[in-house]
């Protein structure tokens, strides 16, 4: 490939760039025991391509796979369903060989392509966003885990449910990491509701939260991991801790940790939605490799796609267009891989040159200013600000006219008579484009700046500040940067606890912890008008909810017992879980009530049976029609083969009507499908809210209990055990 690096051979090397797939959705492979190594692909018209040009001959033509009649290369495999996720890997290690997984919104299917065999194909109720293959933590076999409807299960190769657990929302992405570093592995989920969630068989142990879905997941290696964005970012992990992130106006469409550069540490590989593919440095997040297709690209996968003994990263584009890449050879250990790198270098130097020319210009147009102001002080004329001039900032809640401009409000302020000419803050997840501008008129500059903040979420935020500073008639400013935390609970407001009526819904614990190591927490949780103190118990703390006027009310009572109110079972959850991870607490057992969220709970599991049993009918129905319609149609074809052309149009004309019919109570089972996943979710919701009141053991116990009390459909012992976290009287 002319004009790249000799150390990286591209797609035109390997001899298969231009190959065509239509409609392509997604790229994986998998290698069977004899080296046969073939490239899945999924299509919109409910099929997989099976690409395996190294075992060209071969005729297979049965019910599930057919050879394709445009490529001898390629057999399609029936789906029959909208595919929504695809994967291979080993789930039999008796059979040696990798199968593959293919999920639908109903079900998931186990497939043994070279055998043309279902290993399994299992009913999901809660669908299949996410599907990835492994060993889980001390689970002995390897499991297929998908991801749906807030909820997550895992397959053994029997098709035999060894795991399941409920998450916060719709999963959109999966990934197995060793993310503590003890030597087995965790399973990364990525959802709807913007977390990260980390889950050491079924029990939460990190929660990471972003700015948006987490649309993709990668382990790169030890506890590191890549993650992918839908608003356009991308960034690696270590554990809890975020190393770096890059946003983009495109969409990261896969992500994929690969050593391009033969440097022994696996780079992040990252398709776009404009067609470009990068390779960034997994510890600063520096591109050292990029390329660029002419559509979006659809999936990323590495393979010994040309059985020689050597890996390649294979990119396919949404148009089939496929391009594999070799990584650099030993001499260009840790080097750049494209050409262009120097040429991206010295525009870089040169940026930067031009930046340090901006800034002298800049020192010495002030040191004039300096002259001119001991010049022309009587005009009021000033340069630089006083050395001393300092930047400050404070945190309040503002109550508004009303409950509706109810919010925090951050000031900035300067400590003389210098002016703020304009303010920069950047904030994930509290403005738009996590990033906010506040420039103040010529008639209203002043030394101080508000500005007002509405965190959608209770989670805490770093302001990231900037200020340029000067005097009104400053043509240069100064700009002082400063970075401020928002505490999680911040759109609360302290409230008298005779001004409001106490919650009916409670959660009730004991923690034997000093009061005082709570009311530190309490400080640097809430926006207080002054640090709270404990003198003795009972002690009390009454907030109001700044987004719909909810009352909270935290007491502390003798012999360690907390007492925590609200009617928001999602707040309670969110306290409990702070109050622990402030406190180092790893098991805690609550009892619990929510009576008006129970009664909802309640409401919803009777739409549930419901829909199950409309489920049931209609397919009945459906079943009975269809063999009507064989029938009527064996009887048609008879009479027109007869002559009876009387006969043959009164039959076709039943099946007609018939199938008219069919046509009906389908949109009728697809929206009774739609009501019934919605209540499924309003279910595995309620799970996650009832284990979130709890930390550790006690939590995982209640998801696992909560979920054997819905299989056996014994609602009565579900809500015995969300109240107090156990089965037993």
């Amino acid at each position: 490939m002319e004009g790249r690096n000799a150390a990286l051979a591209g797609a035109a090397n390997l001899g298969w760039q231009k190959r065509k797939a239509p409609a392509i959705r997604l790229i994986l492979h998998f290698k069977e025991y004899l080296s046969i190594v073939v490239l899945i692909f999924i299509s919109l018209f409910l099929q997989v391509f099976i690409h395996n040009p190294h075992a060209r001959g071969q005729k297979i033509n049965t019910n599930r796979i057919v050879q394709s009649n445009q490529d001898a290369d390629i057999s399609l495999l029936n789906i029959n369903q909208g595919i929504t996720c695809l994967t291979s890997g080993v789930l039999n290690p008796q059979l040696g060989y990798d199968c593959l997984l293919v999920g639908t919104q109903t079900n998931l299917l186990a497939y043994d392509v070279y055998n043309n065999s279902d290993l399994f194909y299992r009913e999901v109720s809660d669908g299949a966003n996410a599907i990835v293959l492994g060993k889980l933590g001390d689970i002995s076999p390897p499991l297929a885990i998908i991801g749906g409807n807030c909820a997550l299960q895992g397959f053994d190769y029997e098709g035999n449910d060894h795991f399941w657990t409920v998450t916060g929302d719709n999963v959109r992405s999966l990934a197995l990491c060793d993310f503590d570093d003890d030597g087995k592995t965790e399973l990364l989920v990525g959802s709807e509701d913007f977390d990260i969630r980390v889950f050491k068989e079924d029990e939460i142990v990190a929660e990471m939260s972003e700015t948006e879905t987490i649309t993709a997941l990668s382990p790169m290696y030890g506890s590191r991991f890549g993650y992918a964005l839908a608003n356009g970012t991308v960034g690696v992990y270590n554990k809890a801790a975020r190393y770096w992130r890059i946003k983009s106006k495109n969409q990261a469409m896969s992500i994929h940790a690969f050593d391009l550069n033969s440097d022994g540490v696996c780079e992040l590989i990252t398709g776009w939605s404009n067609g470009k593919v990068d390779a960034r440095s997994d510890r600063t997040g520096e591109v050292i490799f990029k390329d660029n297709f002419a559509s979006s690209i659809a999936g990323l996968v590495e393979g010994d796609y040309r059985m020689d003994g050597s890996t390649q990263l294979i990119c396919c584009s949404v148009d089939g267009e496929v391009r594999g890449y070799l990584p650099g050879g030993e001499e260009m250990k840790g080097n750049l891989m494209d050409t262009s790198a120097e040429q991206d270098l010295i525009r870089e130097l040169s940026q930067k040159k031009q930046n340090l020319l901006l800034e002298l210009k800049n020192y010495e147009e002030n040191a004039k200013a300096e002259l001119t102001t001991q010049l022309k002080e009587a005009d009021g004329q000033r340069g630089l600000i006083p050395a001393n001039t300092q930047l400050q900032t404070a945190l309040a809640v503002n109550l508004g006219s009303d409950s509706q401009s109810a919010h925090v409000e951050l000031c900035i302020s300067t400590t003389n008579d210098t002016i703020i000419r304009a303010v920069l803050i950047f904030a994930e997840g509290i403005f738009e484009g996590e990033s906010h501008v506040v420039h103040p008129s010529a008639q209203n500059l002043s030394g101080c700046v508000r500005v007002p903040l509405t965190p959608p979420k209770d989670v805490p935020v770093d302001l990231h500040i900037k200020a340029f500073v000067g005097y009104r008639n400053s043509t240069q400013f100064h700009v002082f940067e400063l970075t401020r935390q928002l505490p999680r609970f911040s759109m609360y407001a302290l409230s008298s606890p005779d001004s409001a009526t106490e919650p009916l819904s409670y959660v009730n614990c004991t923690m034997n912890e000093r009061p005082q190591r709570i009311i530190m927490w309490l400080n640097q949780s809430f926006l207080l008008p002054e640090d709270a103190e404990f003198q003795s118990a009972p002690f009390q703390v009454c907030f109001t909810s700044l987004r719909n006027a909810g009352q909270l009310c935290i007491k502390i009572k003798p012999g360690g017992e907390i007492s925590i109110n609200t009617d928001d079972i999602d707040l309670a959850g969110d306290i409990i879980q702070s109050m622990a991870s402030f406190l180092a607490i790893e098991d805690l057992q609550v009892e619990a009530d929510f009576p008006a969220y129970f009664e909802e709970l309640r409401k919803v599991l009777v739409k549930v049976d419901e829909h199950h049993a409309v489920n049931e009918r209609l397919t009945a129905d459906m079943a009975e029609h269809s063999n009507l319609i064989r029938s009527m149609l064996v009887q048609a074809e008879d009479a027109r083969l007869l002559g009876d052309m009387k006969s043959m149009k009164t039959r076709y004309s039943e099946l007609y009507d018939l199938n008219r019919d069919l046509i009906n109570q389908y949109k009728i089972r697809c929206n009774n499908h739609t009501e019934l996943l919605n209540n499924l979710k309003a279910v595995n919701l309620a799970i996650q809210r009832a284990g979130r009141l709890r930390v550790g053991k006690p939590k995982t116990q209640v998801i696992s209990a909560c979920r054997d009390a819905i299989r056996s459909s014994n609602f009565n012992t579900l809500f015995r055990i969300m109240r107090v976290g156990t089965a037993s009287s």
